[in-house]
């Protein structure tokens, strides 16, 4: 993706990328522009890194004391939440409104699913239709990285993507809150999908 900086792809990226659709991936690569902060949700640390984060970007908008609060609440949510269903990593973008909202995260889950706890992505799209309900869109799309469940809502973007050798899926979870999905943002927001590589 043009504007990418490599310093945000994934661990591995130096790894050859694999060619057979029956090996596992060791790894994956994802390319995040530049101006979005990335948080290793599988370090210890990741809380600090955080906090820095926020206070950060209170003190860049001139947010008031409650804005600060509520922005740091937000986020420490999402990460823990995230961080106790598998999320590996998270990313930011990096402005922040007047409210003190984000404008947009990428929650990175792992979720394995190998042997008799494999689902296709028809039977994934299924299961999550059902627990999802009205207002949600589900479809099996193909991604270059593979077939994938794509779940959308006004503001929200979940793409579970197929790992190769039917080890699982590897998440991708969107939220653009502030502009929705079917912005520029949320276009940037499919254009990092779409860099999706295992290797």
């Amino acid at each position: 993706m043009t504007g990418a900086d490599p310093r945000t792809e994934h661990a591995g990226a130096d790894v050859p990328e694999r060619v057979g659709a029956d090996v596992p991936p060791e790894d994956y690569r994802l390319l995040v522009p530049r101006d979005w902060f990335r948080i290793d949700l599988t370090l210890d640390r990741w809380r600090p890194q955080l906090k820095t984060f926020a206070d950060r970007q209170a003190a860049r908008r001139g947010l008031s004391a409650q804005a600060a609060r509520g922005l740091w609440a937000t986020l420490r949510n999402t990460a823990e939440s995230g961080a106790a269903q598998g999320a590996i990593e998270l990313f930011l973008r990096s402005e922040i409104s007047d409210t003190g909202a984000t404008p947009a995260t990428l929650l990175v889950s792992l979720l394995p699913m190998s042997g008799a706890l494999y689902a296709t992505p028809q039977d994934l799209a299924r299961s999550v239709a059902e627990r999802r309900g009205a207002g949600t869109e589900v479809t099996v799309a193909r991604l270059p990285a593979g077939e994938t469940v794509r779940v959308t809502t006004a503001t929200t973007l979940d793409l579970y993507v197929n790992m190769p050798g039917k080890a699982g899926y590897l998440l991708l979870a969107f939220s653009v809150p502030l502009s929705g999905v079917e912005s520029s943002l949320g276009g940037l927001c499919e254009a990092i999908a779409s860099s999706l590589r295992w290797v």
